[in-house]
């Protein structure tokens, strides 16, 4: 006999005493009881519920012979028992059986609970999984129908909820060494929570095995039916379960219950369970003793003097949990009995409850009563409907219950689970902390989970966010994009605003650029001053001065362009560069176009009764230039005001940069201005392929073929080479593009030129040059 289960009898006691001492509970009528131990045994069960109904101790079925009154109702814990009062429609009330089956009253009509039902936990240990961040769970169930059933159903509502289950063993009940399997599983699991839904035997059977094996880092979760049985666990075993969490039934205090505890003894209560109790508890035979008390613990004869006083440590009276339910089942019961005697249907018939009573209208009553909300107020005390998070806590073997927490099934949502995350002591051999239970550990901030095929949602790869992407909390699905002028950190925390880039005078890109368009710039300012210096020779002379000073100019124009590509792009550089660019460009390759030109007519102009005299010394060399350079403005004059150019952040490369460019408005626009140049510098490639043997003067027609090939390849290349740039290394390739094409202009047309007039002075003549026409003439 277990001080826990003397409890609830005297609970009982104590309930019936209080409410035949109540004027305005049941008046006139009082309770009594018949009490019978069923040992946690079926077959006990059903023994003791026949004796009641037969009211013989040879359990007669289908008889009655009683003449202490009418039985009214049961009070019970075992499910076989509820079977066989349900046969007769006798109001059964219990006040621990959970199994869900028990609320189908077409099967069970007359069966109510003081506690909740499983299925109120189902939601309890989802809530519990997700507070403390454990998805990889464990489940064992024993194989008994009950467990079996809830099991199942904990199961599907764990996995729809987001967790998965790394096992699900059943343990046999019947049948040597059935543990071994289960234990096994347990044991490879890298799960570190472990729901437990089994017997007691059960229950202790896998707990007894886990620890002699040594495998301590577990936290079990358990439910609120093996509240019964924890003390079964001694010595070493209860290391096993040291920081384990229970749904238990929610504790309440019994007014003067204490006091009523401390009078028992075998001499005020003459019973079997107070003589029993008494013999265990302090080692006396009670008055009256028979046989049994012999066998069991013939120590020495009681003195009277014992008082459970001197136990008070263990007794623990102040708040009850099972106990308090069978109170609260005893009031129950009382108040349902109440309402009844008193309705219309009993007045005048109180005195013939032998005769009159129907224990199965009894039940239309209970059902009035709310037994699992906050609602229903048993005997005026506390709430009903909800549990207590208990804490196992071992040393030195023995083991404590501390409350850290609880659950509310009928609360609002968001306020079911309670939580005292501070209170818990965990196992340490798991850790001091908070242990993990995870298929795989979390993934960091900067980090994205990636589920891995043919395994469950809770087995995962971690991977890293690209460039440009984060995750700012762990276990995110999908990394989130940085906005387009914010860019990731280096761990992919966060998004930090982008630098702005752009070819400034500042880079060495920038510098080197400028350098070489300043050198290119001075040179070609040289080669002017030389053609200036020495307009009056004979080379300078015979190729046109006035379109080589045009020339010269623009291709110091040209470099000069150059810088209105670097720095930082302002709406007006913007606005002006390219077209700038083109228009000096367009009147670079006019002017070569009209050297070429001019060449062939100066030749046909030789040949007897040509037209081409009267072109001689006109002014088309003007008009050339000018036409160019003009169609190359109308187009520039279009562009700017369907779509003109302005600064733009370009955010499509993916880097922590962005470049500040010159949006040129329109594609097609800008291409147009540069192919109107490629197509200038197409037509006198043409032309000066033709003209490259007719016999001129110095034989210009040769060094502007060159010159406009180079030209050519450059702008070619130029193409897919801007296409493929990106950022300020766009604006890089075309000052590049504008720097080689300009020198390769430079140096293949007057290059050649100045080594004349400078290093070879005597080929600089007029008789020389006429010697070579007539050499010419005559090869």
């Amino acid at each position: 006999m277990y001080l826990r289960y003397y409890k609830h009898i005297l609970a009982i006691m104590f309930a019936v005493e209080e409410i035949n001492r109540n004027p305005l509970l049941l008046p006139n009528v009082t309770l009594g009881y018949e009490i019978y131990d069923s040992c946690d045994y079926v077959s006990k069960a059903v023994e003791a519920t026949l004796k009641l109904f037969s009211g013989r101790q040879d359990h007669v079925p289908g008889y009655r012979c009683t003449t202490k009154g009418p039985l009214a109702a049961f009070i019970g814990l075992p499910y076989s028992m509820a079977e066989l009062t349900q046969i007769y429609r006798y109001p059964h009330i219990s006040y621990g059986t959970q199994d869900p089956v028990l609320e189908d009253k077409r099967l069970f009509p007359s069966f109510f609970r003081i506690v909740p039902n499983d299925r109120a936990m189902y939601d309890g240990f989802v809530q519990l999984l997700h507070y403390f961040g454990w998805t990889w769970v464990g489940l064992v169930a024993s194989d008994e129908e009950h467990h079996l059933k809830i099991s199942q159903e904990l199961r599907a509502v764990l996995l729809k909820s987001g967790i998965c289950i790394a096992y699900f063993a059943v343990f046999p009940t019947e049948g040597l060494f059935n543990f071994i399997p289960v234990f096994e599983i347990i044991e490879k699991s890298n799960a570190n929570v472990v729901i437990t839904l089994c017997s007691q035997f059960s229950f202790l059977d896998i707990i007894y095995t886990v620890a002699i094996r040594g495998e301590l880092g577990r936290v079990w979760i358990t439910p609120s039916s093996l509240t019964f049985f924890t003390h079964n666990l001694i010595g070493t075993y209860l290391g096993v379960v040291n920081g384990s969490l229970q749904f238990s039934v929610h504790k309440e205090e019994i007014p003067e219950f204490k006091n009523f505890l401390y009078s028992t003894n075998p001499t005020t209560f003459h019973n079997f369970f107070t003589a029993a109790f008494w013999n265990e508890l302090f080692h006396c035979l009670p008055p009256n003793k028979t046989t049994y008390w012999k066998i069991v613990n013939p120590l020495h004869n009681c003195t009277g003097e014992e008082s459970l006083n001197n136990v008070d440590a263990n007794l623990d009276v102040k708040t009850l949990r099972v106990t308090y339910t069978v109170y609260r089942a005893v009031y129950s019961f009382a108040s349902a009995l109440h309402e009844m005697l008193s309705s219309t249907q009993y007045s005048g018939q109180k005195l013939n409850l032998m005769k009159n009573f129907q224990p199965s209208q009894l039940s239309q009553y209970l059902k009035n009563l709310d037994f699992q909300t906050k609602d229903f107020h048993s005997a005026n005390q506390g709430q009903i409907g909800h549990y207590d998070i208990i804490n196992w806590v071992t040393s030195n073997r023995t083991i404590t219950f501390s409350q850290v927490g609880s659950f509310l099934p009928f609360a609002p949502p968001g306020q079911q689970l309670i939580i005292n995350k501070s209170d818990i002591k965990w196992n340490l051999f798991i850790s001091s902390q908070t242990p993990l239970s995870l298929c795989t550990n979390h993934c960091p901030p900067g980090f994205r989970k990636a589920a891995r095929k043919a395994e469950p949602i809770c087995c995962y790869d971690c991977i890293a966010c690209s460039e440009g992407d984060i995750t700012n909390s762990t276990d995110m699905e999908e990394c989130m994009a940085c906005s387009e002028d914010h860019w990731s950190d280096e761990k992919r925390t966060m998004c930090i605003s982008r630098t702005i880039d752009f070819l400034s005078f500042s880079d060495v890109l920038g510098i080197t650029l400028a350098f070489v368009a300043i050198f290119l710039c001075l040179i070609s300012l040289g080669v002017l001053s030389i053609f200036l210096k020495y307009r009056n020779t004979a080379i300078v002379k015979a190729n046109n001065r006035e379109l080589s000073y045009i020339l010269l100019l623009s291709l110091i124009m040209c470099f000069l362009c150059c810088f209105l590509f670097i720095g930082r792009p302002e709406a007006s550089t913007c606005f002006f560069r390219q077209a700038a660019f083109g228009i000096i460009f367009a009147v670079a390759v006019s002017a070569i176009l009209a050297k070429t030109i001019t060449v062939v007519i100066a030749f046909n102009a030789t040949k007897p009764g040509s037209r081409a005299r009267k072109w001689v010394g006109s002014n088309i060399s003007a008009y050339l230039v000018s036409l160019g350079a003009f169609g190359e403005a109308v187009i520039c004059l279009v562009w700017f005001l369907c779509s003109p150019p302005f600064p733009d952040f370009d955010t499509t490369e993916k880097s922590a940069k962005m470049t500040l460019k010159c949006n040129e408005g329109s594609e097609v626009a800008f291409y147009c201005v540069v192919g109107y140049v490629g197509l200038l510098a197409a037509l006198s490639f043409v032309v000066a392929f033709l003209a490259r043997k007719l016999p001129d003067t110095f034989n210009e027609a040769t060094h502007i073929t060159f010159s406009m090939l180079v030209f050519c390849i450059v702008w070619v290349s130029f193409i897919p080479a801007h296409v493929s740039a990106k950022g300020k290394y766009t604006v890089a390739v075309e000052i590049f593009a504008i720097l080689a094409s300009t020198a390769g202009l430079l140096g293949c047309i007057f290059i050649p030129k100045c080594h004349i007039i400078v290093i070879r002075p005597d080929l600089n003549t007029k008789e020389h040059l006429i010697g070579r026409k007539l050499a010419s003439l005559k090869f």
